[in-house]
């Protein structure tokens, strides 16, 4: 069982968590068992009451949604595309990058009156962001490099993350139009929010303190 005095928060692994790390470090906290980690996925903040569990990124959110993590680091992205029932607390700042509508270069996705037919690894974003604009489209769901799908002949665009833009180039594709913007967010549980406010406000509180820095 959980250690009803623990705060425990769950990151996402890979560049989240190493960012997260370093936002720990710069607030004080002994991060030496977060940084030679080893294989271990839960670890403990030396003198404090913090347990991190490191997972996936949309794990991140069933964690907390279920209580076993009362905190969480994970992208907008993932946030926007799963949902769930818990609370956005604070915008950190790092892993920025965008959502976007994209497709073959120099041609325009919004003429003709036929229905577009988008791939995507995020179907919930990208169906809320075409009704947005009152628009029906057939989405096509894609695991791997969603690229290729207008390449192929497969879909008219594609809704992707965008960071440089540098993969689109290469392969003769272009930003249309950005859909939204992303970063890491934390999240909390509910209860968790009730229970332990103000040990869960405290370590919010030093996360946004030492963001900018």
């Amino acid at each position: 069982m959980k250690d009803s005095k623990k705060i425990r928060i769950a990151l996402t692994k890979g560049r989240l968590e190493k960012d997260t790390v370093g936002l720990f470090e710069k607030a004080g906290y002994d991060v030496e068992q977060l940084k030679n980690k080893g294989r271990r996925l839960i670890l403990s903040i030396p003198g404090t009451d913090i347990e991190v569990v490191l997972a996936k990124a949309a794990d991140v959110i069933t964690y907390v949604e279920h209580g076993v993590c009362d905190m969480g680091v994970v992208g907008k992205d993932t946030i926007d595309e799963h949902s769930g029932s818990f609370f956005e607390v604070c915008d950190l700042g790092f892993g920025r990058c965008r959502f976007a509508l994209a497709g073959k270069k120099g041609e325009n996705f919004y003429e003709g009156i036929g229905v577009k037919t988008i791939a995507t690894k995020y179907p919930n974003v990208t169906r809320r962001f075409f009704e947005s604009k009152g628009m029906d489209v057939d989405i096509v769901k894609i695991e791997g490099s969603v690229e290729l799908a207008p390449l192929l002949g497969l879909s008219h665009g594609i809704v992707d993350i965008v960071e440089t833009g540098t993969t689109l180039k290469e392969n003769g594709l272009e930003v249309y139009e950005d859909v939204s913007f992303i970063s890491a967010r934390v999240i909390v549980n509910p209860v968790s929010m009730k229970l332990k406010k103000a040990a869960i406000e405290k370590l919010v509180e030093k996360m946004e303190h030492y963001k900018g820095e």
